[in-house]
């Protein structure tokens, strides 16, 4: 799940991703309550709730890793106490995933499970998210937190420090142009590896079938083949309406 959030509830702290009264947090409830059965994953990152449209805490035009780490952690929190199962935390800040650790159990929430974005590139294939959402940067842009497309070992590195911080799977987002990545954490390491079939991925799809270049369902189903035979164990895209139709 992810909140697409009106300007006039933004802020430079993301206050309102921790309000009793975010609706959000009352969707998951509702969900929760309708489909106790249903595992919900959200979405922790700053991006939605700032006025900024940066996944950490700006000032003076720079992102403050640090004191972004209380602010995500009260916003796990709150989603744990709403409902949510899997927490996805996908700003990419440093020991983000050991203060989220800390803060949830010591909610008594210590089996909330956690799938972190160890492995989120800095992407042109977010456009049409972002545009969905509204959350794109005000100034300036999100490479100086997220990760470089030609580095291979950051990727491992990111990877090694999420898993000792606790985190019990391994994001890596985009899928597509990261398949080798996928490949290369699913042989390092032994817990869940989850990609991320983003937004424009799935857009240039559409794009091209609605065009006549491609078959529409054929293409899909060897998209999401490809992410799997790299090694993902779970896929979230946007295709698993489609998907499952086809496969019933």
């Amino acid at each position: 799940m992810f909140p697409a959030i009106e300007e006039a509830l933004k802020d430079s702290t993301a206050a309102y991703s921790y309000d009793d009264a975010n609706f959000y947090l009352k969707a998951i409830r509702e969900i929760k309550k309708q489909f106790p059965e249903a595992c919900l994953m959200s979405d922790v990152a700053m991006d939605p709730y700032s006025s900024d449209g940066h996944d950490g805490f700006v000032q003076d035009g720079k992102i403050l890793n640090d004191e972004t780490l209380p602010i995500l952690a009260k916003m796990a929190l709150a989603q744990a106490e709403a409902g949510i199962d899997i927490i996805g935390p996908s700003d990419m800040m440093d020991g983000r995933i050991g203060y989220i650790r800390e803060e949830l159990d010591a909610g008594g929430f210590d089996q909330t499970s956690i799938m972190s974005y160890s492995a989120k590139y800095a992407s042109a294939f977010y456009g049409p998210f972002r545009d969905a959402l509204d959350s794109a940067p005000k100034a300036g842009d999100k490479k100086t937190y997220q990760m470089d497309p030609a580095n291979k070992y950051e990727a491992i590195l990111e990877a090694e420090l999420d898993i000792a911080e606790g985190a019990d799977f391994l994001m890596v987002k985009p899928a597509l142009c990261y398949l080798d990545i996928i490949h290369v954490l699913k042989e390092r390491f032994d817990v869940p590896i989850s990609a991320y079939n983003v937004s424009g991925e799935c857009a240039m799809l559409h794009a091209a079938a609605k065009n006549g270049w491609l078959d529409y369902d054929s293409a899909m189903q060897e998209m999401l083949l490809s992410i799997k035979r790299a090694g993902a164990d779970v896929i979230l895209t946007y295709f698993a309406k489609d998907y499952a139709k086809l496969n019933r």
